[in-house]
């Protein structure tokens, strides 16, 4: 009796199961020899999201990735389901050293949407076992910060084709920021740095002339920096350095947000394509944000999450001609507040 996939040549059936749910995918393999060789390919699993709300299948799937598919180039690893169900995550983390070992192709890894910590050995894991990684982003939503500056090191170090990165602060370092300058460094595209945990407030500072020698060294870099309401206002000032190549830079901030936003419109108007607040409406801001329209012409999106008075509306309209969207409310709407799109 023939088997199921027979009928079917491998390139053909791998070509049907990169389309299946992830779930589907999985099982596909399980039904004889034939479908298994070809839902292992390559192809079925190259660039792979895990969306799945159910712990047991996210790990199952993870397994069966570090089982089947060593050549595995990116993942994107995210949790829908109830917070209650990921408060430790230490059998999903697991899972994801397995993968990392296995998968030495690996280049892309983002793990932004992971709500528990993520922690240096995850990092070494990941140096050690994915020498051709290109991009690594760790800044999730967790509020404990456990990536040390050395481990952060040691990835940069092993990894040297690394383009893109995304931190929480309290990870980054002077000595890393040389040796992304380095004179043998490949080119670097993106660093994404999130300020939400205790240990970005007691970070030392990263001094401007380090930055300076990094974008001197790498034209093309763009920082994102987001600062959450955990950063105190001396943090802020020490974050805020003229010589960082901002590009995106989204402020929700306890305490005073037009310092930051004058400063963002005063040193960053050649660089800066994105910015986000969330503030208190006042008089104040909204001249801090006239003032960023008019000198910053290379904004592409505004998202302002307070109303705000006519005038700052035109001052966007008028002196950045690039805009595609914004969020700028004159009176006051239900949540959820939707961008307006530039024809």
């Amino acid at each position: 009796m023939a088997e199921p996939g027979e009928q079917l040549p491998e390139e053909v059936l791998a070509l049907i199961f990169r389309h299946l749910p992830l779930r589907d995918r999985a099982a596909a393999a399980r039904v004889c020899r034939t479908w298994a060789a070809a839902a292992t390919c390559s192809t079925v699993w190259h660039n792979t999201n895990i969306r799945e709300p159910s712990r047991l299948a996210a790990i199952e799937l993870l397994t069966a990735l570090a089982g089947r598919n060593p050549e595995l180039r990116g993942l994107c690893l995210e949790c829908r389901g109830e917070k209650r169900l990921f408060d430790s995550g230490r059998d999903v983390l697991d899972a994801v050293h397995a993968l990392c070992r296995a998968a030495r192709a690996l280049r892309h890894l983002d793990l932004r949407r992971l709500p528990f910590t993520l922690d240096d050995a995850l990092v070494l894991q990941v140096a050690h076992g994915c020498p051709e990684l290109c991009s690594l982003f760790v800044d999730n939503s967790t509020l404990v910060g456990s990536v040390g500056p050395g481990s952060v090191l040691k990835l940069l170090e092993a990894c040297p084709c690394l383009r893109a990165l995304g931190l929480h602060l309290a990870s980054l370092s002077r000595t890393a920021l040389e040796a992304l300058a380095a004179p043998d460094r490949a080119p670097f595209e993106l660093l994404a740095l999130r300020c939400a945990c205790p240990e970005d407030a007691r970070a030392p500072p990263l001094p401007n002339e380090a930055w300076a020698e990094l974008s001197r060294r790498h034209p093309g870099l763009a920082v994102e920096l987001e600062l959450e309401p955990a950063l105190p206002a001396e943090s802020v000032t020490r974050v805020l350095q003229p010589a960082v190549p901002v590009a995106a830079l989204r402020l929700s901030l306890s305490g005073d947000t037009v310092g930051p936003v004058r400063f963002a419109a005063r040193h960053y108007a050649a660089t800066l394509r994105a910015l986000e607040v969330r503030a208190a409406a006042s008089a104040e801001l909204d001249a801090a944000l006239e003032e960023l329209a008019e000198r910053c012409a290379g904004l592409r999106e505004v998202h302002c999450f307070c109303v705000v008075r006519p005038s700052v509306l035109h001052a966007f309209r008028t002196h950045c001609p690039r805009l595609r969207s914004y969020t700028l409310k004159l009176t006051r709407e239900p949540h959820p507040w939707r961008p307006t799109l530039v024809a």
